[in-house]
């Protein structure tokens, strides 16, 4: 037996041997795929929560991605990023999982003339503009940035990529936006993957009855909450109750007052384990009340919340935000009634917020149209996280106060605006007194016990957002040039004037900003009912490593001295010391 193996590779026939070993172990490898990740960041790992969704996938899981051309190499690592992703995932299940990278501007099989960039567009899913330097000059290209998942015949739309803050129309993207979105690959298709596997889609009440908006300013809001939720308008005045089915009351710019009645309702909701998540106008102020003439006055609404939100740990003051980074409107400064001269102006009272907390992880720059501010109580038991915050260079003023647009043909006074992150939106998360402890009144208790409900003083764990905006989540109108100029609405808090301006190409277009409410809103829903363990994965965070351009450029000539140089001599080196050992063994 001892003699077998070298007779085996003496033999004329040793090499065939060899492609067999060789053969073997790459049939093993290919089968027995194992990895061991070294990063601190644990970035080649899956959280455990994301393994357990994809192992208990029952069908065939296929992953459209909408990454396939010729981008600028900053966006190709992104692109890169995802395949690894999802080759990573494949590996948790590689029967059932599938991914294809399509070319949006692919004709889709069997429909003739229509193209996946249609289909995107009807899902909601945008092009961004990206721009790159070249030796010519600058080149341009609209990337769509989002896969499709499909699973049981449903369909989720993934988002890769949020356009940067203040990108404008397509400026180059920074290399920590791309090393952001590439850390938030797995909460992005974990979360769909997890929404899709849900036999029951979380229920969303928009609440009516207050004068909250009903109209088509709700399109966008409406059809981004249907795609994940079971949404349905309440009406809290009428119903005895909110029902067990909601997860979540959706408040969103009330313009009546609340009664006692509506508020002890809102509040056993809480008590009871529901999340809240409100968008509320705490004063009268209009841009259309400027349409009508130059001046206008800002004054407190008057929606008797102001105690029950108290309780809870926040109040809203009677104040109006201004920030120096704001977004803008078109002012006449010149010319004449037949021949007016517009211009696009800075307008103040429109500041563009910065999101906050590892949930708006990602997600850019979230405009507001005369926003108020939060200060917080302390409650005991209760967590409180900013999520939305002015910039370094706003200001806050008291009401009443008159709005004028006069105010913009004049510069700002810049060291008015000295106030930093002035929060406009809060997260408040805890356990929660009830509003009415030691003070409800017996009719009160009996309403309730007529219905079947018993009064809670303190709520389980819970969760409430509270934004003093709400106009965050309405969307405008602009012409449809393909339909007679018929009005169609666009993302929430896209900035009809600049986006008409846009969508020609005109020399204003690059004053366009595509921000993010309606990410902040997802966003904010997410948080609010998601399976907490997916939640998690948002917390991954990936270390972007860059070389410090200037140390490369002051010892650029040492290190290649020591990458070339040395290399050689310790070949040098180890040669002369080999020829000395030869020679003293050899010498006698």
């Amino acid at each position: 037996m001892k003699g077998k193996g070298p007779k085996i590779f003496a033999s004329r026939y040793w090499w065939l041997l060899l492609l067999l070993i060789l053969f073997g172990i790459n049939y093993l490898a290919s089968v027995f795929h194992a990895r061991i990740d070294l990063t601190k960041e644990k970035r080649y790992t899956l959280n455990q929560a994301t393994r357990n969704l994809l192992k208990n996938m029952e069908d065939d899981v296929q992953i459209d991605v909408f990454l396939k051309g010729n981008f600028p190499s900053k966006f190709r690592k992104l692109t890169n990023a995802v395949s690894e992703f999802l080759q990573l995932m494949k590996e948790s299940n590689s029967s059932k999982l599938n991914y294809t990278f399509i070319s949006p501007d692919d004709e889709i099989p069997g429909v003739q003339g229509k193209k996946y960039a249609d289909t995107l567009a009807a899902m909601g899913a945008y092009p961004i503009n990206l721009k790159a330097q070249v030796k010519t000059g600058e080149s341009s290209s609209l990337a769509y940035p989002y896969a499709v998942i499909t699973y049981k015949g449903k369909q989720q739309l993934v988002t890769l990529f949020s356009v940067p803050p203040i990108s404008g129309s397509g400026t180059e993207i920074p290399e920590k936006i791309i090393n952001s979105a590439e850390a938030l690959l797995e909460f992005q298709f974990a979360s769909a993957l997890d929404k899709l596997n849900q036999s029951k889609k979380p229920g969303i009440a928009y609440s009516i009855g207050n004068g909250e908006p009903m109209d088509e300013r709700t399109y966008d809001l409406v059809n981004s909450v249907e795609q994940d939720y079971e949404f349905r308008t309440l009406d809290i005045n009428r119903q005895p109750r909110i029902p067990s089915g909601v997860d979540v009351l959706l408040i969103v710019k009330p313009s009546k007052q609340f009664t006692e009645n509506e508020k002890l309702k809102i509040d056993q909701f809480v008590m009871n384990g529901g999340k809240l998540l409100c968008f509320i106008d705490n004063l009268i102020a209009e841009q259309d009340s400027l349409a009508f003439k130059p001046e206008t006055i800002a004054f407190d609404r008057n929606l008797n919340m102001t105690d029950l939100l108290f309780r809870y740990g926040i109040r809203i003051n009677t104040d109006l935000v201004m920030d120096l980074r704001c977004d803008l409107i078109p002012i006449i400064v010149g010319g004449n009634i037949d021949n007016p001269q517009m211009q696009f102006l800075k307008w103040n009272y429109y500041p563009i917020l910065s999101p906050q907390g590892e949930m708006n992880k990602n997600i850019g720059y979230v405009v507001s149209h005369f926003a108020n501010s939060i200060d917080t109580i302390q409650v005991n038991g209760v967590k409180k996280q900013p999520l939305l915050v002015s910039s370094p260079n706003s200001r806050t003023i008291s009401t009443p106060a008159l709005i004028s647009l006069n105010e913009n043909k004049n510069l700002p006074e810049d060291e008015k605006f000295r106030q930093n992150a002035i929060p406009v939106a809060m997260l408040l998360e805890g356990k929660f007194t009830s509003l009415y402890k030691n003070r409800i009144s017996g009719s009160q208790v009996d309403t309730l016990s007529s219905i079947g409900m018993n009064y809670k003083e303190n709520s389980s764990e819970t969760k409430i957002i509270i934004v003093a905006d709400g106009d965050i989540v309405l969307n405008d109108f602009v012409p449809d040039p393909n339909n007679n100029g018929q009005p169609i609405p666009i993302p929430m808090g896209w900035n009809k004037y600049t986006y008409t301006e846009y969508m020609k190409q005109s020399d204003m277009a690059k004053l366009f900003i595509q921000v993010a409410n309606r990410d902040f809103v997802k966003s904010c829903l997410e948080y609010l009912v998601n399976n907490p363990a997916i939640s998690e994965t948002r917390n991954k965070d990936i270390v972007l490593r860059l070389l410090d351009y200037q140390k490369v450029k002051d010892q650029k000539t040492t290190w290649q001295l020591i990458n070339i140089g040395l290399p050689i001599l310790l070949v040098l080196l180890f040669g002369w010391i080999y020829q000395e050992l030869r020679k003293r063994k050899y010498a006698t």
